[in-house]
């Protein structure tokens, strides 16, 4: 399978031991009902060489990562772009393009550089369900 987003739909790169980013996972799960991303944890071999190839540390991941159709989008402009992407009322998640980039990505830092102290620490990946383990990569 490959991990550059052209074959299988969207890969979403996301830390497995931030409980705030499993709880974005799993909301995906829930809301993306056309199944369309896939999801690579930043500790898996393939988050860490998606990070690598579009010139993210896998050591200090402070930026979310998108990679869809071999381009690839990183902290706020992929979350407007996987949330806008889910259609119906999350339509409005595009609505984050009004902000400047630049005060949109300072919010989004501030938030992944305290995200654990915030929202907790797994001590352990997440693991989906084997209903969910067709759509994870590793």
């Amino acid at each position: 399978m490959s991990t550059d987003g052209r074959d299988a739909g969207p890969i979403i790169v996301f830390d497995g031991a931030c409980v705030l980013c499993s709880g974005w996972v799993r909301f995906l799960l829930r809301h993306d009902r056309e199944a369309r991303h896939r999801f690579a944890a930043m500790q898996s071999p393939a988050g860490r060489a998606l990070l690598v190839a579009h010139g993210l540390d896998p050591d200090d991941p402070s930026s979310f990562l998108l990679v869809e159709g071999g381009q690839a989008w990183k902290d706020t402009d992929a979350i407007r772009r996987v949330v806008g992407g889910l259609g119906g009322v999350w339509r409005i998640g595009h609505a984050l393009v009004l902000l400047p980039r630049g005060l949109r990505d300072r919010i989004y830092r501030l938030v992944a550089r305290n995200r654990y102290r915030w929202f907790g620490r797994n001590e352990a990946c997440f693991l989906p369900t084997p209903e969910q383990r067709a759509r994870f990569i590793e």
